[in-house]
């Protein structure tokens, strides 16, 4: 497998009384398809891993598995701070046929980096499918460095990272001497440095409402070449960026799912919803950035 193109965190819906709304997830697989987005993760930081039981990540990856079927890859988080539960994970997404893992560093634990490296090859002997690291120290504690790469190299399974430090010596390290792992923007407002760098795929959160926006960002940088129309759809997004970066991302995103006509519900404690204030800002900045990239396209397609 190469990852290649957009891959949404998907989101997970919520009823009023805190149940998974599996219709209405069904819905946003749909409006992801349809805007052609090129993989599906599962069990993200986006679709709140963390409020779930594992009985309901498995049964949300399973149910995911069921509605895609074979119209794009299927990627199951394996997230966790046990690598026991994080094995379990890895064994069930071999088992419904996912397409790929994605491996985390364990939160809180701060293990070192050789301890870190066992973690993801234990992970990689359940599954024994392709892999999508992802480094995000900012939440696991600690950063995946030069050691864990050299150690984990040694699967071929490895295959990808989601880099998501927001450090660039991170990415420099990664593609001068890691090139047999491929490169994935996990920090949204260092796409087009990623794009220049070799990425050739975002994960990004909010493709879960924006998917247009970001397929075709990744077009102008990846397929065409076209910098110059990359960064104008970059400078469209940074604004809707921005507020991620203030501290409500999931809060954030499911807000937008509503404003593109796709609901997505509430969240699970502990976070609580975006204020009124908070709301308002958020639709003037998406009114903006679609009146933005639209004329951008246009302007595109008469060039």
């Amino acid at each position: 497998m190469k990852f290649e193109g957009i891959y949404p965190p998907i989101v997970t819906p919520f009823t009023k009384d805190g149940q998974i709304d599996r219709s209405t997830f069904a819905t946003i697989i749909e409006f992801l398809l349809d805007a052609k987005v090129h993989g599906i993760i599962v069990g993200g930081t986006t679709g709140e891993y963390f409020t779930q039981t594992p009985q309901e990540r498995i049964d949300l990856a399973t149910f995911t598995k069921q509605v895609i079927g074979s119209r794009c890859p299927l990627i199951v988080s394996t997230g966790a701070t046990r690598t026991e539960d994080a094995v379990h994970y890895a064994k069930a997404a071999r088992e419904l046929g996912a397409d790929a893992i994605m491996i985390t560093s364990p939160p809180y634990a701060l293990p070192t980096q050789s301890e870190n490296a066992r973690h993801a090859l234990a992970i990689d002997k359940a599954a024994d499918l392709p892999i999508m690291l992802y480094n995000y120290p900012a939440r696991a504690g600690v950063a995946m460095g030069h050691e864990y790469f050299r150690e984990v190299s040694r699967s071929e399974n490895v295959i990808a990272i989601k880099e998501a430090s927001g450090d660039m010596s991170a990415i420099h390290n990664l593609a001068s001497n890691f090139p047999n792992i491929e490169l994935s923007c996990g920090w949204d407002d260092q796409a087009i440095e990623f794009f220049a760098w070799g990425a050739k795929s975002w994960v990004c959160a909010g493709a879960n409402f924006l998917p247009h926006e970001h397929v075709a960002l990744y077009e102008a940088c990846v397929i065409q070449r076209d910098f110059d129309k990359g960064r104008a759809i970059m400078k469209a997004l940074l604004p809707m960026l921005a507020i991620f970066d203030a501290g409500k991302l999931i809060q954030s995103v499911k807000y937008g799912c509503k404003l593109a006509g796709v609901e997505a519900g509430t969240v699970r404690a502990p976070l609580g919803p975006l204020t009124s204030e908070e709301e308002k800002h958020l639709q003037r900045v998406y009114m903006t950035l679609k009146g933005a990239f639209a004329h951008i396209m246009s302007r595109a397609s008469n060039e």
